[in-house]
């Protein structure tokens, strides 16, 4: 059945950021040095990754991808939220409500299996250094990172099709920055109560599935590091995975809070302030993060630097 055909909703309008007209200028260029950062960095990391055989690595393939997915993840709001803030008419069509809801939701779920893969892959290099380089083979971490993304865009249908099946006959007005699930049920006519428990058995699988993993990983790397003998060895391992314990804690932390601590019959502003955060701030410093905590990426990055300053 054509969904079209189900609501008398042919266009959504956005409430924006901030009910404050005055602040938007401020909040344009803000965010737009928040995208362009997220762009640079991204896109940064994955020239320098493929430009120096040094990083040829499969921790460095899968910060490769993490990259990759950050890029299109902050791409499929940031622009549009950039237009809003300097237009008078923030409406999105349904179909294209429908399209951003789809890709930023594949994404996302892309997102956390690419951190999976990547605390077993750290669990691999700290538990089984002897055999590191038979498990984390390129046919493995290639069938890791497609398999991510084939999870996280079959994950994205079912939400997306629950939610844009409902009848939105109410309002039009989405009290958010982007088409997300709290929101959207709100201004649904028909029961949303089963969409909302099924997309959060959906959200559950799929962060708790990747959250374990992740967990039941550094649990060993953990055990492994204490067994260490000498303080500078236990640093050094440490110190290998400490950035991705950053950057997921960050994105588990915000995507828990925006989505089981609202409902679908109250979505406040500071719901808006967490997705925010992980929807446009996270994109940006998970690069950050990764080319300041590494010593490799740095040593890289000055090789560049001193490279560039070298031709003047």
């Amino acid at each position: 059945m054509n969904i079209m055909n189900k609501t008398q909703v042919t266009m959504f309008e956005f409430s924006g950021l901030s009910d404050n007209k005055k602040l938007a200028p401020f909040l344009f260029f803000f965010f737009l040095l928040v995208y362009a950062v997220t762009v640079l960095g991204n896109v940064g990391m994955i020239f320098v990754v493929h430009a120096f055989s040094s990083l040829h690595t499969p921790m460095y393939f899968f910060l490769n991808c993490l990259s990759l997915v950050d890029f299109f993840y902050a791409s499929a709001l940031t622009p549009k939220m950039l237009s809003d803030l300097i237009s008078e008419k923030r409406s999105i069509s349904f179909v294209g409500c429908a399209l951003q809801f789809f890709f930023y939701a594949a994404l996302a779920s892309t997102e956390v299996f690419i951190l999976s893969c990547m605390a077993y892959d750290r669990y691999a290099a700290i538990c089984h250094p002897l055999h590191y380089v038979l498990i984390m083979t390129k046919k493995k971490c290639w069938c890791l990172v497609l398999s991510s993304f084939c999870i996280g865009f079959c994950q994205a249908v079912v939400p997306t099709s629950c939610v844009f099946n409902l009848q939105f006959c109410r309002s039009n007005l989405i009290n958010h920055y982007y088409c997300d699930i709290p929101p959207l049920l709100q201004l649904a006519c028909s029961n949303p109560h089963l969409c909302y428990i099924l997309i959060n058995v959906f959200v559950c699988l799929c962060t708790i599935s990747s959250m374990v993993i992740i967990l039941v990983s550094y649990m060993h790397i953990i055990s492994s590091i204490l067994k260490m003998k000498t303080f500078k060895s236990q640093r050094k391992a440490f110190s290998t995975c400490s950035s991705h314990l950053i950057c997921s804690t960050m994105f588990y932390v915000t995507v828990f809070i925006n989505y089981f601590s609202s409902s679908s019959d109250s979505f406040e502003k500071h719901d808006r302030s967490v997705s925010v955060f992980y929807s446009l701030v996270t994109p940006m410093l998970n690069p950050l993060i990764y080319s300041l905590r590494n010593q490799e990426v740095k040593r890289v990055i000055m090789q560049i630097v001193r490279r560039h300053q070298s031709q003047k």
